[in-house]
């Protein structure tokens, strides 16, 4: 009975020890940036920000940083992970990547934002909100650019990175209001979309007076047919890095990357890490 009762209460001891040294810690937010609130007149909606800022980011600084904008960027899609990315390139053994800040633009309805109008009803179904792409352009060019310019301390090197629906919206600006940036990261573009309707478009960059530098990276994995117009998304990604090929621009390069062992949920991370390869190769010193 002693030797239990002496058992006890070592093991009484050791649980107060352990809880007295648990309430003596203190823990710490974890802070990689900041979280804002824009509101959108042309949206009509308030829209969250999660902003990365790269180490040794001072507001009171000389220092002007490239933006990288991530669509799908809430916390619980792709804003955390590829923010990664861009923190593990930024090493100074790696050094692929200059430090940037990282915009990932919280979704409210990215059926609505990232699709253009459509002529066919099994888009509609698929997408019954869809068709606002033009007014989430809009939104980017005339409101958020403006207010991360204004709010924190950028040069004028911007790239946009977008998967799936969000490949079809920035393959979109690209054709239609392509100096908004100059890297466009366009991974598993859905291009089904109004049955390929943006591939059979005569964008300006194809044109020989187009003149501002614009680096375009497409990957895509093997990830078979679309979900409407049996289209294979692996051929689409392929005919819009050709038609992009024929530009008669100086300007414009094209980096097609073709990955056979992911799909369509996997492929983002591989082909986001490539994407910084391609579009910022190293320097012979």
């Amino acid at each position: 009975m002693k030797k239990i009762f002496f058992q006890l209460l070592i093991i009484g001891f050791y649980a107060c020890a352990t809880k007295a040294q648990t309430n003596n810690e203190q823990s710490k937010p974890l802070v990689i940036g900041n979280v804002d609130q824009i509101h959108s007149n042309i949206l009509n909606e308030d829209r969250v920000l999660n902003v990365y800022l790269p180490e040794g980011y001072k507001a009171t600084d000389t220092t002007l940083y490239p933006v990288i904008y991530i669509l799908d960027g809430s916390l619980n899609e792709d804003f955390l992970h590829l923010v990664g990315i861009v923190q593990y390139n930024n090493f100074s053994w790696v050094n692929r990547v200059p430090r940037s800040i990282v915009v990932g633009i919280a979704n409210v309805d990215r059926r609505r934002d990232f699709t253009g109008n459509t002529n066919y009803q099994m888009d509609k179904k698929l997408a019954p909100t869809g068709g606002g792409s033009t007014k989430f352009i809009s939104f980017i060019e005339t409101e958020l650019q403006p207010f991360i310019h204004k709010k924190y301390r950028t040069n004028n090197h911007r790239t946009i990175i977008g998967q799936s629906l969000a490949g079809l919206l920035a393959t979109e600006i690209l054709f239609t209001k392509p100096s908004l940036f100059d890297q466009y990261i366009i991974v598993s573009p859905s291009l089904w979309w109004n049955d390929g309707a943006l591939l059979k478009a005569t964008p300006g960059i194809l044109s020989a007076t187009f003149n501002s530098p614009v680096s375009i990276y497409i990957g895509v994995g093997k990830e078979g047919l679309t979900p409407a117009h049996d289209r294979v998304m692996e051929v689409d990604a392929n005919l819009l890095a050709d038609k992009i090929k024929q530009e008669k621009s100086k300007t414009v390069k094209v980096y097609f990357d073709y990955l056979p062992l992911e799909n369509h949920a996997t492929v983002t991370h591989p082909a986001v890490f490539h994407a910084f390869r391609q579009l910022n190769p190293q320097k012979e010193e």
